[in-house]
């Protein structure tokens, strides 16, 4: 068969799940027997998200060859199982980039570059590129924002363009909000209306429409839906609110999307959808009673009034998994690090969770309430999970507390201060002092050695393992002799570069400390296996 190409795009507002919506139809299809990608475009002029602020973009993940991406790419991996690379991942920016390197290299032939049509035809050439080196029979592509954002019209041409140059391999998805005002109390779906005429003037008919609400799209609003956005009401797929997005698919293959999807694209012998596994974890998912408290403590989650849980979305998706896993349900709670700075007497309260995990993050706000959440867990056994930057905190506690290293810091946190355990690595050194800060870092998957009598080692139950990194700073090997003299195991190296990768404490429910983010590697059917072993700690307690 031809490859096809599948356009998700979105209206009304942002924020409605049109990653989720991507994610879910590439695991149908995957589940269907069909190789299939998904890639997200933004429409932000970053070359990619490795410089934005986590409270205002969310979670930045990373990819195995060291991309950093948006959050959707995390969710595209989970279900569907796979490994995906920076072809996966394009924003304004990048494409941008791109056409101007080739036109400083003479590869236009000396025409005159315009915006139309060369930027659109570069965004084509990287999709067909997404798809051709991982041989996909479908490539979705999710383009970031709502219609009729100024920011999208170039991706928006690249999809008209691609349709009248593929006939019959191109289809387009809108998921658009239909909201339902507690004054009115009735479904309303002229935004929807609105939305699917505003991708027309881009020169686009939806093929399918995903209506978005918080409850199920009724037959007289599909009917609706239909009559003004000119599509078939079997195309109208209703997408409720649910308690979990890993419903979503199984939704989906109710409503038929799959089949739909394969007949507009004129593939007549569909093959069988199996999702009988999904189907289990989802149901297991459901009847899990027993609670697990979690705690996080971090500083990227507050924004104003909300709550802004996006920022850790993978450490959050992590913990379910390893609770589903372990037959329990997550109940997490957000605690400000900066809570526990000024007042010690606030940290009584963190007993009553059954664990405590501090996940990455940059610069010195919330630190010293961080260190002193790691000292309560340390001392009064409460079992701790310390992701990157909550694993060079664990380090420079221990340092302070039991190896009398008083003055125990990060270059990062204080400049001059007089033990520097955890230090920035060599060649950041010049990245730093040039302000080279985009894509700069150590970045994707490393090797890591793990020695045999240590709690990691039970987790993985080997002894070589690999996990993507992020970060600048490491474990300072000067101070290595002294922390591990003072009891704290270096559990595991990467060998090649002789990096801390991971730290413990022996004589502790879980007390472990990772320099790598084990939540961007963890899958639904089977959970990390750090995060398990972590929880099946706590829920000792």
């Amino acid at each position: 068969m031809r490859r096809k190409f599948i356009f998700v795009t979105g209206g009304v507002m942002s924020g409605i799940g049109k990653g989720v919506t991507t994610a879910s139809i590439l695991k149908i299809l995957t589940a269907k027997g069909y190789r299939a990608t998904a890639m997200k475009i933004d429409p932000y002029v970053n070359v990619d998200a490795g410089t934005m602020n986590p409270v205002e973009h969310g979670e930045v993940f990373v990819t195995d060859d060291g991309a950093e991406c948006d959050q959707d790419l995390g969710n595209y991996e989970r279900f569907s199982g796979q490994n995906l690379t920076k072809n996966n991942y394009l924003t304004t920016g990048k494409v941008y980039q791109t056409v101007i390197e080739r036109e400083r290299n003479l590869e236009y032939d000396g025409k005159c570059v315009e915006v139309v049509p060369h930027i659109p035809n570069e965004v084509i050439y990287r999709i067909k590129k997404a798809g051709s080196e991982t041989d996909s029979d479908f490539v979705l592509i999710e383009i970031g924002g709502t219609v009729g954002e100024y920011q999208n019209l170039l991706f928006l041409e690249a999809a008209r363009m691609m349709r009248l140059r593929y006939p019959g391999d191109v289809l387009t998805v809108l998921v658009s909000y239909l909201p339902v005002p507690d004054k009115i109390g009735e479904m309303k779906t002229k935004p929807t209306q609105n939305a699917s005429k505003t991708l027309n003037e881009a020169g686009i008919q939806p093929d399918i429409i995903v209506g978005r609400s918080a409850m199920p799209l009724d037959e007289i609003r599909k009917e609706k839906i239909s009559t003004f956005c000119n599509i078939s009401p079997q195309d109208v797929i209703s997408a409720p609110d649910i308690e979990s997005i890993y419903e979503v698919p199984l939704n989906f293959n109710r409503d038929r999307m799959g089949e739909r999807i394969l007949k507009k694209l004129n593939i007549r012998k569909a093959k069988r959808t199996n999702l009988s596994a999904w189907e289990k974890f989802v149901k297991k998912a459901k009847n899990n009673k027993k609670k697990a408290k979690i705690a996080i403590v971090g500083k990227y989650f507050e924004t104003g009034d909300f709550v802004l849980t996006d920022s850790y979305i993978s450490v959050i998706e992590a913990v379910k998994h390893a609770c589903i896993k372990k037959g329990f349900k997550e109940e997490i709670t957000w605690l400000s690090s900066e809570r526990y700075e000024k007042d010690k007497r606030k940290l009584k309260e963190l007993s009553d969770y059954d664990g405590v995990i501090i996940p990455g993050g940059f610069g010195k706000r919330g630190v010293e309430g961080k260190i002193n959440v790691i000292q309560y867990c340390r001392e009064n056994k409460v079992p701790f999970f310390g992701l990157c930057l909550g694993m060079q905190l664990a380090v420079i506690e221990y340092a302070r507390n039991v190896c009398n290293l008083n003055d125990a810091s990060s270059l990062e946190i204080k400049k001059n201060c007089k033990h520097p355990v955890i230090a920035v690595m060599e060649e950041q050194k010049k990245v730093l002092e040039e302000n080279s800060y985009g894509g700069t870092m150590r970045l994707g998957a490393y090797d890591c050695h793990i020695r045999k009598d240590t709690k990691s080692f039970k987790a993985y139950r080997k002894t070589k393992i690999s996990e993507r990194h992020r970060h600048r700073f490491e474990v300072n090997n000067k101070y290595r002799e002294t922390i591990e003299k003072g009891g704290l195991t270096v559990a595991g190296i990467n060998k090649k570069r002789d990096l801390v990768e991971i730290v413990e404490i022996k004589k502790h429910p879980f007390f472990v400390g990772v320099q790598f983010h084990p939540e961007f590697s963890s899958r639904p059917l089977t959970g990390h296996p750090l995060f398990v072993e972590f929880i099946k700690a706590a829920t000792k307690r």
